[in-house]
C-alpha cells in the first residue's frame, strides 16, 4: 500500500519555525509514509475513537498530526497533514471538521489557547502521550481556584450567530467564554484563519452585518457543503503537495509564508473574477500591497500566450515601485515577470509624452514648489492679491487639469467636489484668467509640471482610446468584414490598448488626470481590466477624486481587510487616536475614492508589544539628546539576535520627521554629537550606509522599522500652524482638508513602526498626538 501526502498551510508555516534537523527528519518521515504507512516504526494510531485525526512519529519528540482523507481507484490512500508537534503538545481534543461556511478543511487546536480560556469553558486536556517520567501513582493535582466572575466580551452574540459567520464548532464555545482581548488573543492563536478574522472584527466593534458583508460573504461556498465529504473538502483546501521542491521551499525560511499564505478574505479577492474596475481598502498593514501583488501574480498566470507586456503595476513614488518590483520578483516566474510593466504614475507618463512628441521639442520638467514660485511672482506683479498662490495651483492641477477643461465655458460648469468654497460664476473667469497668465508664463520659460505633462498623457491616452473605440463600432457596423485598407489609411491597423489588466498601490495618491490614462490605457470591455489598492487615511498629497466621475466605477466591487499583520495592537491603538478628531463629538470624514467615505470600523491587529513611548521636552537640544540616547540604547538591544550571535542593527532604526530642515538638523546632531551615523530617505532610498534611517513622513509611505523614533511632533510644526491658520477663516473646507492631510501624515508615520515607536516633542504636543 502507497500514500500521497499533502501539507495544511498552517502545517507548512509551523515547519519553518522547527530546528533545521527535525526539518530533515520530517521529510524522511514523509518518504517512508509514502511508501509503507502501515510501517509499525511509524506508531500510526487515532487519538480518539471519534477523532478524524491520527499520530504518527516523526522522531522520539516530534508527532505529525494527520486526517485520511480519501483513496484513489489506484488504492492509494491520501492523507493530509495538518501540524508537526512536539509530542507534550499533542492532545486527544484536537480535531479536524469542515467549515460550514467555506466548505474548507480545518484544524482546530486547543493546545494553543490560554489557560483561563480553556477554564471558563469548562475544559480540560489530556495529553495524548503521557509523561513516562512521571510515576503513575503521583497525587491527584490539588483543584485550581475559580477564576472571578466576568462579563464575556462577546455576551452580545449568541452560538448560532457565531457559527452562521464561519466560526469553528470547536472554537464557539471558548469564543463566547472569553472576558478580555487578551484571552482572544490566546484562543485565536493557533485558530482557522476565517475564525480568527470573524471573532476579531466583531471584538473590534464590526457589527454582524458588517462581518457577514465584509468577511463571510468574500469566501462563502455558495452552497451548503458535505460536511462529512473530506475529499471534496481537500479539493477546496490551500494545501502543497509533499515532494522535493517543499524541502527547498522551507529551506527559504519566513519569505515563503509571505509569497503563499493569505487569509481567506485576502485570497478570495485576488483570484475573483471581477466584471469591471475592483477596489480593495483597508489600513496599514492589513495587506492590501501582498493582495496586489499576488493579484498580478494570478493575472499573470490567465495570460494567454504571448511576449507583450499585458499587465501593468504602478503606483505615486518611485521609491515605492522600485520596493514591488524586487517583491513581485521573488512571487512569480521570470518568465511571467516579463509580462508585466512595473513603473511609477510619473514614468507612465512621461513614456506616453515621450511617443507624442517630436525629438528636441520636450520641455523641462519642474515640481510644483518651482510652479508655485511662479505663480507668487505673477500675482506679485499683478498686484493680485484677491487668491493666494497655493490656492489657484491646486485650482488648476486639481480641476483643470485633472478633468483636460478645454475652455473657459468649459470651467464654468467643472465640478470641484473637495476643493472646499464654492466659487461664483465671475469668480471662476478671474481664476480661468490668471491660469491663462500663469501658463504662458511657463510656456514662455520653457518648462511644464508634472500635472501639465499627466494632464497631456491623459488626453493622448483617450483620443488612442477613442480611436480603438472607433475602430471596433465601424467593424461591428460592417459586418465583421475586412478592415486592412481602411486600418493602412489611417495607421490604426496595429492600435490596440497598452494593457490587458491595471494594478494600482497606494492609489489614494494618484490625481484625477493620472485616473484618467489609466482607464484609457484599458479595455473596459474586458473583465478584471482595473485592480485598485488604497487607503484614504493614509493620503498624503492633495487629490481628491471621485472614481465614477472619471469613468472607473468601482461600486458593488468593493472589499476591505481589517486585521493588521504588521503592526502591533498597542501601536495601533495610538495611531487610530491620531486619526480621529481631538474636537469631542466631532468625527474627521475620509472618502472613500468616490462619492461615499471610508472609515477603520472593525480595524485591528493581531500582534503584540511595548506600548509607544510619548516624552516631552523642554527644548530641541534637550529632545535630540533623548532621541539620542533612546537610538543608543536600540541599538544595543538589536545587536544580537535572539541566541546571542552579533547582528547588524543597520536599517532596523529610523527617525521620522515632519520636514526636510528637520531631517537636517537631526541628522548633524546624531553623527556629530552621539557618534550615530545616518542615511538620509530620498525619493531613491536610503542615501548612505549610515545605520539609523532619517526621513521625512513623506519618505516613509510604504516602509516598515523594527523600532521607530518620531521626533519634533510639536504644536506649530505638526501641523505646520503658519501654513494653514490663514484658512481658518477664510475657508473653512480647506482648512479642514489641510487638517486631515496632516492627520493622514502623522497616521502614515506612526504606523510604519513593527515593535516599538517612541514619539516626542518640546513644548507643547501636536495637537493630533492622544496625550
Amino acid at each position: 500500500m502507497t500514500a500521497r501526502l499533502s501539507l495544511y498551510r498552517k502545517a507548512e508555516q509551523e515547519l519553518y519555525k522547527l530546528d533545521r534537523s527535525v526539518k530533515a527528519q520530517f521529510y524522511d518521515f514523509c518518504h517512508v509514509f509514502r511508501n509503507k504507512p502501515d510501517q509499525p516504526g511509524l506508531k500510526l494510531k487515532k487519538l480518539k475513537d471519534d477523532s478524524r485525526i491520527w499520530s504518527a512519529r516523526v522522531n522520539d519528540s516530534y508527532r505529525a498530526l494527520m486526517t485520511p482523507t480519501g483513496v484513489d481507484s489506484d488504492g492509494t490512500e491520501s492523507w493530509l497533514v495538518i501540524a508537526v508537534r512536539h509530542r507534550k503538545d499533542v492532545y486527544e481534543e484536537l480535531q479536524v471538521a469542515v467549515n460550514r461556511v467555506t466548505g474548507e478543511i480545518e484544524f482546530v487546536d486547543l493546545a494553543v489557547v490560554g489557560d483561563s480560556a480553556l477554564r471558563r469553558a469548562g475544559i480540560t486536556l489530556t495529553p495524548a502521550e503521557p509523561d513516562q517520567a512521571t510515576p503513575q501513582t503521583q497525587a491527584e493535582p490539588k483543584p485550581q481556584e475559580p477564576l472571578p466572575v466576568q462579563a464575556a466580551l462577546l455576551a452580545a452574540y449568541s452560538a448560532d450567530q457565531l457559527r452562521e459567520l464561519g466560526v469553528a464548532d470547536q472554537l464557539v464555545e471558548l469564543a463566547l467564554a472569553v472576558t478580555d482581548s487578551d484571552e482572544l488573543d490566546q484562543l485565536l492563536e493557533g485558530a482557522p484563519l476565517l475564525s480568527k478574522d470573524v471573532l476579531y472584527g466583531l471584538a473590534a466593534g464590526m457589527s454582524i452585518e458588517e462581518v457577514r458583508q465584509e468577511i463571510t460573504q468574500p469566501v462563502e461556498l455558495g452552497q451548503e457543503p458535505d460536511l462529512g465529504d473530506f475529499a471534496a473538502a481537500l479539493s477546496r483546501t490551500k494545501v502543497t503537495a509533499v515532494d522535493d521542491d517543499v524541502q527547498a521551499a522551507i529551506d527559504q525560511g519566513d519569505f515563503r509564508a509571505w509569497k503563499v499564505f493569505l487569509h481567506p478574505t485576502q485570497e478570495r479577492i485576488v483570484h475573483r473574477r471581477y466584471k469591471g474596475p475592483a477596489r480593495v481598502s483597508g489600513g496599514p498593514g492589513t495587506g492590501k500591497t501582498i493582495v496586489a501583488l499576488h493579484r498580478v501574480k494570478h493575472l499573470a498566470e490567465q495570460l494567454p500566450p504571448g511576449s507583450n507586456k499585458a499587465i501593468l503595476l504602478t503606483t505615486f513614488t518611485k521609491n515605492l515601485t522600485t520596493d514591488l518590483r524586487l517583491r513581485l520578483a521573488s512571487l512569480i516566474e521570470p518568465e511571467l515577470l516579463a509580462r508585466v510593466e512595473i513603473a511609477h504614475i510619473d514614468q507612465l507618463a512621461a513614456r506616453v509624452m515621450g511617443e507624442n512628441t517630436a525629438p528636441g521639442r520636450g520641455r523641462q520638467r519642474v515640481y510644483d514648489h518651482v510652479a508655485l514660485n511662479e505663480m507668487r511672482q505673477l500675482l506679485a506683479e499683478l498686484g493680485d492679491h484677491r487668491w493666494e498662490p497655493e490656492f489657484l495651483l491646486e485650482e488648476w492641477e486639481q480641476v483643470i487639469l485633472g478633468q483636460s477643461v478645454p475652455t473657459r465655458s468649459a470651467y464654468f460648469q467643472a465640478r470641484r467636489a473637495g476643493r472646499g468654497r464654492s466659487l461664483t460664476r465671475p469668480e471662476r473667469n478671474h481664476i480661468w484668467k490668471l491660469i491663462e497668465q500663469f501658463t504662458a508664463r511657463l510656456d514662455k520659460l520653457g518648462v511644464e509640471t508634472w500635472g501639465q505633462v499627466s494632464e497631456r498623457a491623459a488626453r493622448f491616452e483617450m483620443e488612442r482610446a477613442a480611436k480603438i473605440k472607433s475602430r471596433r463600432e465601424y467593424k461591428e457596423e460592417v459586418g465583421g468584414k475586412d478592415l486592412i485598407h481602411r486600418d493602412n489609411s489611417s495607421g490604426m491597423r496595429y492600435l490596440n490598448y497598452r494593457y490587458r489588466h491595471i494594478v494600482v498601490d497606494e492609489a489614494q495618491d494618484l490625481s484625477p488626470a493620472h485616473w484618467k490614462m489609466l482607464r484609457a490605457m484599458a479595455d473596459p470591455d474586458l473583465p478584471n481590466d482595473m485592480f485598485i489598492a488604497g487607503d484614504t487615511h493614509q493620503r498624503i498629497y492633495d487629490h481628491q477624486v471621485a472614481l465614477s466621475a472619471l469613468g472607473i466605477n468601482i461600486r458593488g466591487r468593493s472589499s476591505r481587510l481589517t486585521l493588521s499583520y504588521r503592526t502591533t495592537k498597542e501601536i495601533l491603538t495610538e495611531a487610530l487616536r491620531v486619526v480621529a478628531s481631538a474636537t469631542p463629538g466631532q468625527k474627521v470624514s475620509y472618502d472613500d475614492l468616490d462619492d461615499g467615505t471610508d472609515n477603520l470600523a472593525g480595524y485591528r491587529s493581531v500582534l503584540h508589544g511595548p506600548a509607544p513611548t510619548f516624552t516631552p521636552y523642554d527644548t530641541w537640544d534637550d529632545e535630540l539628546a533623548g532621541l539620542a540616547a533612546t537610538l543608543t540604547a536600540w541599538r544595543e538591544e538589536l545587536s544580537t539576535d535572539e541566541n546571542g550571535s552579533p547582528r547588524d542593527p543597520s536599517g532596523h532604526i529610523a527617525v521620522c520627521v515632519a520636514d526636510r530642515d528637520l531631517v537636517n538638523q537631526t541628522m548633524y546632531y546624531l553623527d556629530t554629537k552621539a557618534g550615530i551615523t545616518c542615511a538620509e530617505l530620498t525619493k531613491e532610498g536610503p542615501k548612505g550606509d549610515g545605520e539609523v534611517h532619517v526621513g521625512t513622513m513623506h519618505r516613509f509611505k510604504g516602509l516598515e522599522y523594527q523600532r521607530l523614533a518620531i521626533v519634533a511632533a510639536s504644536e506649530g510644526i505638526i501641523p505646520r500652524t503658519h501654513a494653514i491658520d490663514r484658512f481658518r477663516t477664510e475657508d473653512p473646507s480647506r482648512y479642514e482638508r489641510e487638517q486631515r492631510k496632516a492627520r493622514s501624515l502623522l497616521f502614515v508615520a506612526t504606523t510604519r513602526a513593527r515593535d516599538a515607536l517612541t514619539i516626542s516633542w518640546h513644548g507643547k504636543p501636536s495637537p493630533y498626538l492622544p496625550v
